[in-house]
């Protein structure tokens, strides 16, 4: 797929998988099989794998591959698969190319391994991931990696970069990034489920969910609601499920994986543990849970 026919895909809610292990922490294909085909009975514009709800930074470059090739295979086309890579330059660009040559769609880049680095060591870690393949480039600001305008229009000269996904939620710098660069790029909200009411109120029209694990349903209409403008169901929706949600993903370090892993185990399909160093939710917690649920059955 070029890079431009990609983003012109790229409009609406992006699902972004969790990898499912089992209680001996391996690969559990089948149940990322069964996540998916759920996941695809809505329209969803993109799958994301192996990327940060996909705990990346847990598996193996052969982990990586065989999940890559799992979700090309069981999306079958309907839409873009993204991959996500990242950690330094030689393994992000050999984690690139795997996933290309496995039917991978474009690539998502996560920051490097190292925080806050100079900005010509920036460009050049960016500029060898793109220079990988000749899929589509996504660039993911997210943790220590939080640019300003400078940097993002430097950025934005590597030929296959096609959008930005923001992970910071910090709307006036996504704002200021925006107004430097314009239509160059195309922009992804990343945060989270919770910042869609400000993202789309600037105009961004595609956003990555993580609540698509559990209730696809409700994040495209999330989608729906803020792309036709402030609403009274919007508000009810995010005061009543979303933003509950991200206080309790908040409460400890890794709880944005763990508790949607939990929550999906719940409904019936297949999150299971998450691999050190994030940690489970405790058992109370899963009651909690369990409790919470009641109000999304009508999303389920």
């Amino acid at each position: 797929m070029p890079p431009d026919s990609l983003r012109e895909k790229l409009r609406g809610v992006i699902a972004f998988p969790v990898t499912p292990f089992k209680s001996n922490l391996s690969l559990n294909l089948d149940g990322l099989r069964k996540n998916l085909r759920m996941v695809l009975k809505h329209p969803v514009c993109a799958v994301v794998a192996a990327a940060g709800t996909g705990e990346l930074y847990s598996l193996t470059p052969t982990e990586h591959l065989t999940v890559i090739k799992t979700v090309v295979e069981e999306v079958k086309g309907r839409v873009p698969v993204l991959a996500g890579t990242g950690f330094n330059p030689v393994i992000a660009t050999e984690l690139a190319r795997a996933a290309a040559s496995a039917g991978a769609n474009g690539i998502l880049a996560f920051p490097p391994y190292y925080p806050a680095p100079d900005e010509e060591g920036t460009l050049a870690y960016y500029r060898a991931i793109a220079e990988a393949t000749p899929l589509g480039f996504i660039i993911y600001s997210r943790d220590w990696f939080a640019p300003g305008p400078g940097l993002v229009e430097k950025l934005s000269k590597i030929p296959t970069l096609i959008a930005w996904k923001d992970g910071q939620g910090d709307i006036r710098r996504f704002q200021m990034i925006r107004n430097k660069v314009g239509k160059r790029l195309h922009w992804i909200g990343g945060a989270g489920d919770d910042v869609v009411p400000g993202y789309y109120s600037m105009g961004v029209r595609t956003y990555t969910s993580s609540i698509a694990n559990v209730a696809p349903k409700l994040s495209l209409r999330l989608h729906e609601l803020a792309s036709a403008g402030h609403s009274a169901e919007l508000d009810a929706l995010m005061d009543e499920l979303v933003i509950p949600l991200y206080e309790f993903r908040a409460r400890r370090k890794g709880y944005e994986v763990s508790v949607m892993k939990t929550m999906m185990d719940q409904i019936g399909l297949v999150g299971g543990p998450v691999r050190p160093p994030l940690v489970d939710v405790t058992a109370k917690e899963q009651e909690e849970i369990r409790k919470a649920l009641e109000k999304w059955k009508p999303w389920l």
